[in-house]
């Protein structure tokens, strides 16, 4: 399968670019995902991605009546956080490691 995104004369499809790239410059957790995306994928594949999101999160307001809460960008960096130090905890017990929190004292 390709990784390049192909054109397409879909207007919503346009619409939920735009909006992908309207979200990337706001304090939200979509901003967040956003942001962390375009600093490790590129901007190409960070809109389409969270263009995607956009489109779920519309689909289950519409299909299921979901409200959408948006935690924040500082939850979504929390809950980011949370993930990488628990599949590091995870990688370095595959190797024999044991990770210990380091504590600074003032």
């Amino acid at each position: 399968m390709s990784a390049y995104t192909r054109k397409t004369n879909n207007r919503l499809v346009a619409h939920l670019w735009l909006a992908a790239v309207t979200v990337g410059r706001t304090n939200t957790a979509l901003g967040a995902f956003y942001r962390r995306l375009s600093a490790r994928i590129g901007k190409a594949k960070a809109v389409t991605a969270t263009a995607r999101k956009i489109a779920i999160l519309f689909y289950n307001a519409m299909r299921f009546g979901m409200d959408y809460q948006d935690p924040g960008a500082t939850h979504y960096e929390q809950k980011y956080r949370e993930r990488v130090i628990k599949q590091l905890h995870r990688r370095a017990a595959e190797f024999g490691f044991v990770l210990q929190e380091n504590v600074s004292v003032s």
